[in-house]
């Protein structure tokens, strides 16, 4: 069975979409936890993950590893260690990594 946004399954109170979940966590949870600037793209991450086949759970870690790069890259160039090139090129290669 291919797994898409569309793909039914029981949340923590009752029967949901991936898409209804995503836009949940959109709205409350993620939230929460992702900084606001970040929290679209960690969205788009996992919708594409879930779009591709890969399951839930395996989505959201990839969504949160890219956030956590993401995040690490920000600070390293806010704080000096990198250039505004080598930060640009960061962002493009975690992109590419986690999108292909």
């Amino acid at each position: 069975m291919k797994i898409t946004l569309d793909t039914r399954f029981n949340g923590s109170l009752g029967p949901i979409t991936l898409r209804e979940a995503v836009k949940q966590l959109k709205a409350h949870e993620l939230a929460c936890t992702v900084a606001p600037d970040h929290l679209d793209e960690k969205v788009t991450i996992f919708s594409s993950c879930v779009e591709r086949g890969f399951t839930p759970l395996r989505s959201e870690i990839m969504a949160a590893y890219y956030v956590a790069e993401l995040d690490a890259t920000t600070e390293a160039f806010n704080r000096g260690l990198i250039t505004e090139g080598e930060f640009t090129q960061k962002r493009l290669d975690l992109a590419r990594q986690v999108l292909r």
